[in-house]
């Protein structure tokens, strides 16, 4: 056993030795300045944050419009049929909602790329979801 944690040891020490090598000959060889490179990493974020954004707007209005068309399904709605709708219209309102603290949080420069994507894929599931029940009925 002990020999399996020093091979495991040894691998890890290994990775990390070869990563720092290769990090440095990548700062070494790179055809643009440090400066150029933090400009183009700045902008590459910034663009990702846009489209972030926009993913967000647009989930959100189509959210907002099949959360209206759900809720006016409901009405008509008796028993079970009633209760799964129910049921997905709250979870899409979450989901809903979830966007709007995140459109909020990304203007504010504190969202997160793991809770955009965590709300981009959660709002998506809610609106597929809610068409698919709507579709049925």
């Amino acid at each position: 056993m002990a020999k399996n944690n020093k091979l495991v040891k040894g691998f890890a020490l290994g990775a990390v030795l070869a990563a720092a090598a290769g990090y440095v000959a990548g700062i070494m060889t790179a055809p643009k300045s440090g400066k150029e490179t933090r400009a183009d990493i700045k902008r590459t974020a910034a663009q990702g944050k846009t489209e972030a954004e926009k993913q967000l707007k647009k989930l959100h209005t189509q959210l907002t419009e099949i959360l209206g068309d759900a809720k006016s399904q409901t009405e008509k709605l008796k028993g079970q049929a009633r209760k799964d709708l129910d049921s997905a219209v709250q979870k899409g309102s979450l989901a809903r909602e979830k966007t709007r603290e995140l459109l909020s949080a990304l203007h504010e420069g504190d969202a997160d790329d793991l809770d955009l994507k965590k709300a981009i894929a959660e709002a998506q599931t809610a609106m597929n979801h809610l068409k698919a029940f709507l579709k049925k009925g």
